[in-house]
């Protein structure tokens, strides 16, 4: 035989799981003058017998990030773990850890409120069997949440974010967002991309709402190649004719779809078309709807705020709250969770940190 090779094979596994007790002795003096002093604990010995940080992280991931139940939580960290964790120690984590999150939550709020762009959503939940409102405001880095019983001023006013934002709100076009007339606002364009297609089905024998659905398309591949190139801005020789097209189509629609003068019989101002309704938000907000190919900084849709949001429905099929607190404390932790992960911190580190008292915080708000 000549010659000689070796072939490799590796077994990725992990090794049994069993739980390591420490055991903290406090040493204890009395003073002559008869005082009794003990040595300090360490912040995770919190009582004669508790979980560690590390059980309370895990814990806290499968409740906020993975919408595991309680009891099936508790069976999981059994069975995998081998520490026969009680539901209630498991229903109790995120009171644990949200009071330790509270230097992240007043950091993160503060850097969404000062970032250049920033992207705004709200939804229905019900909790404790009441309807409130959840509203969302978030980065590309960050993520902030507000459980409020009502959806519109009162309820932005108390998120804090938008009073005083100097960014780009990015949103749906919700009417409460546009009343703050200092923020410079941009529209999420696939709602008007699905209004648009719906425009399509109603009126079949009309090119403009498809050829405006083309330009829109056309201007987000051409602001993502512009991005791609590290360019500033779009090319004048790019971006004018898309827009000039883009007004001529939207000028057609609005001849093709005259306004309605005519009001109700019992009184009442004229009620517009759905299509011509369309048609006089996108001219009404024509720059909104266009920031994305007027400044690269700003997204084509508010597809960041849906998906930092999404997840809470998921979690309200799953498991839902009995409480407001309990639903608050999950929105604290999914909160902080959320943005760690948008910035590349390990979830069950970033946990570990925050329950010894060390919890991640945004560093620079102005680039987030």
């Amino acid at each position: 035989m000549t010659g000689s090779d070796v072939v490799r094979r590796q077994v990725h596994d992990l090794p049994e799981i069993t739980p390591v007790v420490t055991e903290h002795r406090l040493h204890q003096r009395r003073c002559r003058c008869g005082v009794l002093t003990t040595a300090a604990a360490p912040a995770e010995a919190s009582a004669p017998a508790c979980y560690g940080p590390n059980v309370t992280a895990l814990a806290a991931y499968l409740l906020t990030y993975q919408h595991i139940p309680i009891a099936r939580a508790a069976q999981l960290l059994a069975d995998v773990l081998g520490m026969n964790v009680s539901t209630g120690w498991v229903s109790s984590v995120l009171r644990q850890v949200a009071p330790a999150l509270q230097p992240f939550t007043d950091a993160v709020h503060d850097a969404v409120r000062r970032a250049p762009v920033a992207h705004f959503d709200e939804t229905a939940l019900r909790a404790a069997g009441v309807r409130w409102w959840l509203h969302s405001a978030s980065t590309e880095k960050l993520t902030t949440y507000l459980l409020h019983p009502q959806r519109g001023r009162d309820a932005i006013d108390a998120f804090g974010v938008l009073p005083g934002f100097a960014g780009i709100a990015v949103h749906d076009g919700w009417h409460p967002y546009r009343t703050y007339t200092e923020v410079v606002h941009a529209l999420c364009n696939a709602h008007h991309q699905r209004e648009l297609i719906a425009a399509t089905e109603t009126h079949p024998d009309q090119d403009w709402p498809g050829l405006l659905i083309g330009v829109l398309d056309e201007l987000n591949v051409a602001a993502h190649t512009a991005r791609d190139l590290d360019l500033p801005e779009l090319p004048a020789e790019v971006l004018h004719p898309m827009i000039t097209r883009f007004d001529k189509h939207l000028a057609d629609g609005l001849n093709l779809h005259p306004r309605n003068h005519i009001g109700h019989p019992q009184g009442g101002r004229p009620r517009q078309s759905t299509t011509r309704a369309l048609l006089e938000r996108l001219h009404r907000h024509r720059d909104d709807v266009l920031r994305f190919a007027f400044d690269l900084t700003v997204p084509f849709t508010n597809n960041q705020a849906e998906r930092d949001i999404r997840m809470t429905k998921t979690q309200l099929k799953l498991a839902g709250w009995r409480t407001r607190t309990g639903a608050t404390t999950w929105l604290t932790v999914r909160s902080y969770i959320s943005t760690t992960r948008k910035n590349g911190v390990h979830t069950l580190t970033a946990l570990h940190n925050a329950i010894t008292g060390n919890p991640w915080l945004p560093t620079n708000p102005a680039t987030t």
